[in-house]
């Protein structure tokens, strides 16, 4: 059983894998720590960047000659496999790691299965400390990686009657400032923000991440517009790098297996109302972010359209995970629950 220093360590190691969000993708945000057999602290590292050395490597150069005998405290599984660095599991043996202490067990057909490797070497090996915690931290790094598929959030910003602009296009923010602050927060955390083409001749959204903390470090997520009509050459979106994307399809399907293939893990869905609806409707969405103004407009296009269900038992059941008040508006965030409606047919996006 895991002891109370190894459960301190592990609540350090959280703090450092935190550091990695935003730049690690496709690989998992991870943290490490050392501890020496008298309980000191001898490592420390986090997995900072894609292709870079992973946490365990970063601890163990940091240690030096302290990491023999130490036992590692891990966010994750070490992983057993050769990518682009070598196998962690490997390196902590070498350097005479006695015990390896971990939170969540790796999910990947390749780089799973470090624990029998490690134990098979006679180091001691457990897991699960803490593991709620670490599973959270990388929800969508281990649902993209069970699955197949990157994890999808789908965002709304409404008025309390649910629209998301009036009749005549206009009131364009209908949130305000500390609410569209921690939208683009949330944005350059992912690997891709998505929107339909009917948003990009409506609005003409830049979709970058803006207005935000400076110590927060991110890669600029991957933009992308789907749907067949043409984008603008000089649409904002566009940009002037090669973070730009055009998925010419109505099929939810073949977007999400694009994205993979090109290493995305997360997607954020801003819309418009047609394709959140769509991803709705298909039974590939893992996380609703609605934004709520406290304003009443009374006409105009609606957050979500139809579902297609008849009844109440056909609704989209939600489990609220928090409630954020954000000066005058509130951010309700939940995950949906199975759904009973069948994929649609994919036009209309």
């Amino acid at each position: 059983m895991a002891t109370a220093r190894e459960f301190e360590a592990m609540e350090q190691a959280l703090v450092l894998a935190e550091q990695g969000i935003g730049t690690v993708s496709p690989n998992p945000a991870v943290g490490c720590v050392l501890i020496a057999p008298d309980g000191s602290v001898v490592g420390t590292g986090w997995h900072e960047r894609a292709g870079n050395p992973h946490a365990e490597v970063m601890a163990l150069r940091s240690a030096g000659e302290a990491a023999r005998g130490s036992t590692a405290v891990v966010t994750l599984e070490p992983c057993a496999h050769t990518g682009l660095t070598g196998p962690c599991t490997q390196a902590l043996i070498e350097a005479g790691v006695a015990r390896v202490v971990y939170a969540v067990d790796d999910p990947g057909a390749a780089s799973g299965g470090g624990s029998q490797v490690l134990a098979s070497a006679g180091v001691g090996v457990e897991g699960g400390v803490l593991a709620d915690r670490a599973a959270h931290l990388n929800q969508a790094w281990l649902l993209s990686a069970r699955l197949g598929r990157p994890f999808v959030t789908v965002k709304s910003a409404a008025s309390l009657d649910g629209r998301v602009a009036a009749a005549d296009g206009s009131s364009r923010w209908i949130t305000g400032s500390l609410a569209r602050a921690d939208a683009h927060r949330r944005r350059a955390l992912v690997d891709a923000v998505v929107v339909g083409s009917g948003t990009i001749a409506a609005d003409d959204p830049a979709l970058t991440a803006r207005d935000l903390a400076a110590e927060l470090t991110f890669d600029t997520p991957l933009r992308v517009v789907v749907g067949r009509s043409d984008v603008p050459a000089d649409a904002r979106v566009r940009g002037s790098d090669d973070a730009f994307m055009h998925l010419a399809t109505h099929d939810i399907d073949d977007v999400l297996s694009t994205l993979w293939e090109r290493g995305v893990r997360s997607v954020l869905v801003e819309g418009g109302p047609t394709l959140v609806t769509a991803f709705l409707r298909h039974g590939v969405v893992d996380k609703v972010l609605t934004y709520v103004a406290p304003v009443i407009i009374g006409s105009g296009p609606q957050a979500i359209g139809d579902l297609g269900g008849t009844g109440i038992d056909d609704a989209v059941r939600l489990d609220v995970e928090a409630i954020e008040r954000l000066g005058d508006d509130v951010l309700i965030i939940a995950r949906p629950r199975t759904s009973t409606l069948a994929p649609p047919a994919t036009e209309g996006i």
